[in-house]
């Protein structure tokens, strides 16, 4: 069976193109939401794939209807294919369940692995380079060594509390927790 997915970004949009398309398409059922491709939530393409049964194909009008980004794609792709199911693509002229419409998925797959080897790649190139001009990664200390001695002394003094440190370290409590975890008697002895 042929079960329809449609989907707009924005209420002002209206999938009635997507839908003729899909009804043309031979397809018996058809879910349409209104839902941003940036959202990971959306509830009707969930309700579309429960309802699905092995041996059904997922016609969309375009690929990007389905997925936002190829990793998306793929593996909605990927988990329909281990449950029997294949996914079909009217713009594109892609059927998973032909094994061209595989070809061609496999292909955008393969590409879209080597693109996120050459993104490791280069992030890994910029903080060797980085590294080499010695810039260190991640976010700066809050607090030097020096100005962890200064909280110990003052909180030695039961007359300065946590708050008075802390503020005067310019930090949060919890910034100054962090630094020396424990309570106040057991961090001070150390």
């Amino acid at each position: 069976m042929n079960i329809g997915y449609a989907r707009v970004s924005t209420d002002e949009q209206k999938p009635t193109l997507q839908i003729d398309a899909l009804k043309a398409a031979g397809c018996e059922r058809i879910f349409d939401e209104t839902s941003s491709g940036a959202k990971s939530d959306k509830p009707c393409l969930e309700h579309a794939l429960d309802f699905m049964r092995p041996g059904d194909t997922l016609v969309v009008w375009q690929l990007d209807r389905l997925a936002r980004s190829m990793r998306q794609l793929i593996d909605t792709v990927e988990l329909l294919q281990s449950k029997g199911m294949g996914v079909r693509s009217l713009t594109e002229a892609i059927d998973t369940t032909t094994p061209g419409g595989m070809l061609v998925f496999h292909i955008f797959g393969a590409l879209a692995e080597f693109e996120r080897a050459i993104i490791r790649e280069r992030t890994r190139a910029g903080l060797e380079a980085a590294r080499a001009r010695g810039r260190k990664g991640g976010r700066p200390r809050k607090l030097s060594k020096a100005d962890i001695r200064v909280a110990k002394t003052l909180l030695s003094d039961p007359e300065i509390s946590v708050a008075e440190v802390a503020e005067r370290l310019g930090v949060s409590i919890a910034t100054l927790y962090r630094y020396l975890p424990g309570r106040r008697e057991s961090v001070w002895s150390s």
